[in-house]
């Protein structure tokens, strides 16, 4: 019945088309956690290399946008089950900006976590949790941790085997549908460049692009350049090649550009849409 729930959700919204928001209870096979989100994230599964472990793992990603505010979930596999201390080290520490000295113990469903938050111009919570061979990130950026809406979502997460929801499988989920219109693009519908905005289009999730078997026998290797637009309301659109390559490459990076999550740009103090340019580099290993 969830799984039937998730592809009717899906069915209804034609493409392009938004679908109305609601917050509701989201998992997926074979993950211990549920959460909900404002409307269906989009979700990534891929591998990538971890240097300090000398071999590749499991990577998920999950996120929805709404109302200014990004939600993801990161679901690392941990094959040598690093302790969360030096996860949080290796993965939160090195590559962010998040703050050591707003460390907070968590306790979650028996298992301990942390949480810490960035305080940037674009400010963001992770709560961090170790459960069996996986890691989990819960995050929010857009608000400050007292935040309601910030709240509502970590006091929404549930930890274990038995957490129920509807199912989430890979794909670019549902646009968010704002219930007014103060998150509309006053700026007559025009789009914008960096060199023009106040803030730029934060990032938050940005999944990596799967690479092709074909690709792989042909030893294709290179750098797919693409140009999109950041929409005021959150999505990714307009979508074009500024370099490609073959064997089907292009298109991976083309669907990982649409499930990306970022806060939009910021112009006198409003939401507005703005250009950017996107690289996905493809290696051997």
């Amino acid at each position: 019945m969830k799984k039937f729930l998730l592809l009717f959700a899906l069915m209804v919204v034609a493409p392009g088309v938004m679908a109305q928001s609601a917050w509701q209870r989201y998992t997926v096979k074979d993950e211990a956690f549920s959460v909900t989100f404002p409307t269906v994230p989009a979700m990534a599964t891929y591998k990538e290399t971890v240097d300090r472990f000398g071999k590749r793992r499991r990577q998920r990603l999950l996120g929805a946008y709404a109302e200014g505010l990004v939600y993801t979930v990161s679901c690392s596999e941990n094959p040598k089950q690093e302790p969360l201390e030096d996860f949080i080290e290796q993965e939160i520490f090195t590559h962010s900006t998040f703050d050591r000295t707003s460390e907070k113990d968590l306790k979650r469903n028996g298992f301990s976590g942390k949480q810490y938050f960035a305080p940037d111009k674009v400010p963001g919570t992770v709560q961090i949790f170790k459960t069996g061979n996986t890691i989990y990130r819960f995050q929010v950026f857009g608000a400050p941790t007292d935040d309601k809406r910030v709240q509502q979502y970590f006091s929404s997460v549930v930890l274990g085997k038995k957490a129920s929801g509807i199912e989430v499988t890979d794909g670019v989920g549902v646009p968010y549908a704002p219930e007014s219109k103060t998150e509309i693009d006053e700026s007559g519908g025009k789009l914008f460049v960096g060199k023009e905005v106040n803030r730029k289009a934060v990032l938050i999730m940005k999944p990596e692009p799967t690479y092709t078997e074909e690709a792989r026998q042909n030893a294709v290797t290179g750098v797919v350049v693409l140009k999109v637009v950041f929409y005021s309301d959150g999505r990714v659109g307009n979508i074009r090649t500024v370099y490609g390559l073959p064997y089907g490459l292009t298109e991976q990076a083309i669907e990982a550009a649409r499930k990306m999550k970022f806060v939009p740009a910021v112009k006198d103090g409003k939401f507005v849409s703005m250009w950017m340019q996107l690289e996905y580099n493809f290696n051997l290993y």
